[in-house]
This record gives structure tokens, C-alpha cells and sequence, in this order.
């Protein structure tokens, strides 16, 4: 069974797309998008792929409204979040809990690295993010979802209005322009507190395959699953109760921020042939 799959280059999927991980029973057809987080809109809106890649707030957006997807247990993206906020240090020193009020800039408000450092910044820092005049410059991968954001002018770039004064902070980015400097200024301390306090390493991205392949070839789904954590052994796996910890604590993000209307159990993000994937995880 042939299967159209989208993956990025990750560690942890290199022995896929290298043809070291096969399969007798699947073989995946590559689509190739750059980056690979263009090809979640098509995923969600249009079905485009039978396994895909996806940041796990487009996942949760998409099962809050019905999209005909699952999740299988198997992170590919998972990172430390707090390098991805800047400011311009030329407008002078801004600190996280100075954020209130301000005009913060971000690629789209439902991306998962959005979603987890507003996450931060409400419960770790106090800030009120409704005080906030979010700015941002892409639609949400969810077609249903109502944007209430400010759309930056057509033509304008994130970091060059940064830049400009523009915009007092932005979100998910990184650049090594000398005046940008990070929104949290030791960063890898604040990194190594935040872990240990909640002893939770941030998902971005995990793999979803559509409905209709884990209702109809269920042996193909796990298949798919086997190939991945094969592959996965190549790079640093995240232990089961890691993953759990971090999806539920996405999760309440999400229902903090708006971005889904109810906290999902972490069952209800499987199905009857991904949940004892999850369950059969080694921990």
C-alpha cells in the first residue's frame, strides 16, 4: 500500500526518508513542502496526505471541529520555547511582565510555538494576553477558526517591523540582528527553571494519519507507527509520560487561550488503533 506522507527532516525521520526503516506492507510517497508546516493547511482542509506531520495545536484546533484525523503517539518536534520571543533592545529594556498592553507580533495566532509561550507568559509571568494588540500576518490552518487579530499591512515582515518599532515584541522567531535581543534575557536559565518546575519538554509537532486509513487499513496505521519509532531510535525519544505531560498541558493552553472550546482527555486524541499504540508505549 502506497501512502502520500509528509514529513520535515528530523533526526528522528532521516531513517525513513533514507529508505533504512522499510516496510513489506507500506511504502510512503514523500511529498515535499519547505518548510514543512506549508503543507498543514492542505492536511487538514483537503485531506492531502494519509500521514502527516502536524504542529499539535493545528491537531487539537482540527478534533475540536470535527476534521476526519488522528493522532498517532509519536513526537517528531519537541523543544525548549523560550529563545523563540525577541524584542528590539534599541527601544529600550522590555521584560516579559512588561508585555501588557503592547503590540506583539506573530506569524499566525494558532501556531504551536504562539501557543506555548502565551502559555508561559499568562501562568509563569502574570500577563493578561487579552491587554495585548496581537498583530499577525497568516491565516489559521483551521478554515472554521474566526481570527480576531490585527493583520499586519500586506508586504510587511514580522522581524522588519521589529525592527522598524513596529511592533514591541514578536513571537516565534529567532534572528541574530545585533539590536534583537530575547524577550526572556537569560534564557537558558529560564529554560532549565521551567523544566524543572514542571518537568514537562514542549511538543511542537507529532504525526497524524486520516480517518479513513485507521478505520479501513488499521494494519497499515500501525505499520506506520512501527516504521516511526524504528526510525525514531536514531535520535532522542521522549519517554510516554513526558509526551502525556506535555499534551496535557498544551491542551490547557489552548482552552486558556480560546483556540479550542473544551480540554480533550488524553484518550479522546486516539482512536480505537492509535489509543493502545500510546498505551503499549515503553515507560
Amino acid at each position: 500500500m502506497r501512502l502520500r506522507t509528509l514529513l520535515g527532516d528530523h533526526p528522528c525521520t532521516a531513517a525513513l526518508k533514507d529508505g533504512s526503516v522499510k516496510s513489506d506492507l507500506v511504502t510512503l510517497d514523500f511529498a515535499e513542502y519547505s518548510p514543512t508546516n506549508k503543507g498543514f493547511k492542505p492536511m487538514v482542509r483537503d485531506g492531502a496526505f494519509d500521514v502527516s506531520e502536524m504542529a499539535i495545536v493545528t491537531y487539537l484546533m482540527a478534533k475540536s471541529f470535527g476534521k476526519p484525523i488522528v493522532l498517532l503517539p509519536n513526537v517528531v518536534v519537541a523543544r525548549s520555547q523560550h529563545a523563540y520571543a525577541l524584542h528590539n533592545a534599541k527601544q529600550g529594556t522590555l521584560k516579559p511582565v512588561d508585555l501588557n498592553g503592547k503590540r506583539v507580533g506573530i506569524r499566525s495566532f494558532t501556531t504551536t510555538t504562539g501557543a506555548w509561550l502565551r502559555g508561559i507568559l499568562a501562568n509563569d509571568y502574570g500577563v493578561d494576553l487579552n491587554s495585548i494588540d496581537w498583530v499577525t500576518f497568516e491565516d489559521a490552518h483551521i478554515a472554521e477558526y474566526r481570527d480576531t487579530t490585527k493583520r499586519a499591512p500586506p508586504g510587511k515582515q514580522i522581524v522588519q517591523m521589529l525592527l522598524d518599532g513596529e511592533l514591541d515584541a514578536v513571537l516565534g522567531e529567532k534572528s541574530e540582528h545585533p539590536d534583537l535581543k530575547p524577550l526572556f534575557p537569560d534564557r537558558s536559565q529560564e529554560e532549565l527553571s521551567w523544566f524543572a518546575r514542571y518537568a514537562v519538554l514542549p511538543i511542537n509537532h507529532m504525526v497524524v494519519v486520516k480517518q479513513e486509513l485507521s478505520d479501513n487499513h488499521p494494519d497499515a496505521v500501525r505499520e506506520v507507527y512501527r516504521m516511526l519509532s524504528e526510525a525514531a531510535k536514531e535520535a532522542p525519544v521522549m519517554p510516554v509520560e513526558y509526551m502525556r505531560r506535555s499534551l496535557e498541558m498544551i491542551i490547557d493552553y489552548t482552552v486558556q487561550q480560546g483556540l479550542i472550546p473544551r480540554a480533550f482527555t488524553i484518550d479522546e486524541l486516539f482512536d480505537d488503533v492509535t489509543r493502545p499504540l500510546f498505551k503499549e508505549m515503553p515507560r
